[in-house]
């Protein structure tokens, strides 16, 4: 892979210590979620557990990682500037402070401060919303990352509100005279947070990435199953929402067939260019693999799922016993995998960048321990397969040993996640001008 990929406006995006820090705080998320989960598992967390862990995972690691690359590709892809750098340091320390607080809240019980640390997050969501908004206005025609990323942020907007909503629930009837149950809101959060502004962007971004670093153009097949996905999918999202809001199970049945559709078109198209690809395999596109994987296998569980009964809360997310395949499969290996390039990437533009032509200058993809990725993924792709199976195995089969499955299973993708957490760590350490970030002056980015 060569250094720095031809066509991409690196200095178009904002001071590098600025997604650097996001991706920080969402890897130190990550590790929280692994370790709550796990605790979880053996029953010694109090409060809701299981509602933190997935707070963690998603809204902490998954979505602050979404804040800080699209803060930092939309102006670099789109060949324009961030509207406000002051804003996107502002959405990280109201989503941190936001979800710290909330997750605190969940395990302490202390539900009367729920809506307080759930605006503050909504406030943070929101700005990250105005900012990036801000700065796709500025772009015109959209190509397809793009459209899927304004799709991505009014999903954003719905969700948070949503979950603010849901928060003031745990104290006050708020919803007592709504045509809308309580059930029917929080199952309709749960689609728009993951098939809306998670998978959205995710989708938006491979559509880039997996031509770019497999040097692969769509072609032949690819160009009818994007077409299918960007229309069908965000209708089935919407639908699927809607219908699950509404109790209206044959609205819910269209849409999640359309999403579990548009979900397997992506797989596809993902499949084939990582098949085509002209370069040599690496960390990112060993994980884009097992996540194509991940999308067929999910896709032929959660269809029947859904056409039986979408609104079982069970099918939340697709076929029951299969949330690990889709959050940790899908989601986590890509989330992984695009993060072994884009931090080592953001370093070598701040590091190596300026010296390139004059002297010896490493690859994006020597900044990191290889020996130590291949490590982390053998770790996560074995726990991520004992989750899907300890989840997916009637309780009967597995019987007593089902909490020791799970104990192991999430033990070994905690080990994994730290590895990973702790190589790309190592690599702002030791390849960075200076160390971790800290504030960026006025005219680019520091490292204390």
């Amino acid at each position: 892979m060569g250094a720095i990929p031809a066509g991409v406006e690196t200095d178009a995006g904002p001071p590098t210590a600025i997604p650097l820090r996001h991706f920080l705080v969402g890897l130190g998320f990550l590790l929280a979620g692994a370790v709550v989960g796990v605790l979880s598992s053996l029953g010694v967390l109090p409060g809701t557990a299981a509602l933190a862990h997935v707070h963690l995972l998603l809204a902490g690691w998954v979505c602050v990682t979404i804040l800080g690359a699209m803060t930092q590709f939309v102006p670099v892809w789109s060949g324009t500037t961030l509207y406000s750098r002051r804003l996107s340091r502002l959405q990280l320390w109201a989503v941190t402070g936001g979800l710290a607080g909330f997750v605190g809240c969940l395990l302490g019980g202390y539900y009367a401060w729920l809506p307080v640390f759930g605006g503050v997050l909504l406030v943070g969501f929101w700005t990250f919303v105005y900012n990036v908004g801000r700065t796709l206005l500025s772009v015109r025609p959209w190509d397809v990352t793009e459209r899927h990323f304004a799709l991505a942020l009014g999903f954003f907007l719905v969700v948070t509100a949503f979950g603010l909503v849901l928060a003031v629930g745990y104290t006050r009837p708020v919803l007592a005279d709504l045509p809308v149950s309580r059930s029917g809101l929080r199952d309709a959060h749960a689609t728009l947070a993951v098939f809306g502004a998670v998978l959205t962007t995710v989708f938006g971004a491979l559509y880039q990435l997996g031509t770019m670093f497999t040097q692969s153009d769509l072609h032949g097949l690819d160009i009818p199953l994007q077409r299918f996905e960007e229309i069908g999918y965000p209708i089935g999202v919407v639908l699927l929402a809607t219908g699950r809001l509404f109790e209206a199970a044959l609205v819910a049945r269209v849409g999640g067939v359309l999403v579990a559709l548009g979900v397997a078109s992506l797989g596809l198209v993902l499949g084939r260019r990582l098949v085509e690809t002209a370069v040599q395999w690496n960390p990112m596109l060993r994980r884009y693999a097992v996540s194509a994987v991940a999308m067929i296998l999910w896709t032929v569980l959660a269809i029947p799922a859904w056409i039986a009964d979408p609104l079982d809360p069970a099918a939340t997310f697709g076929a029951a016993g299969t949330a690990h395949l889709l959050l940790f499969g899908i989601v986590g290996f890509v989330v992984a995998g695009t993060l072994y390039h884009v931090i080592p990437f953001i370093v070598w533009v701040d590091r190596y960048s300026d010296r390139l032509g004059f002297e010896s200058v490493p690859m994006i993809d020597d900044l990191y321990d290889d020996r130590l990725a291949r490590i982390d993924l053998a770790a996560l792709v074995v726990g991520c397969g004992l989750l899907v199976l300890a989840e997916a195995l009637p309780a009967p089969i597995l019987g007593s040993r089902t909490t020791a499955l799970l104990l192991f299973a999430g033990s070994l993708s905690t080990v994994g996640f730290a590895l990973f957490a702790g190589n790309l760590f190592l690599t702002i350490r030791r390849h960075a001008s200076g160390g971790t970030p800290s504030a960026d002056g006025p005219g680019g980015s520091e490292f204390n």
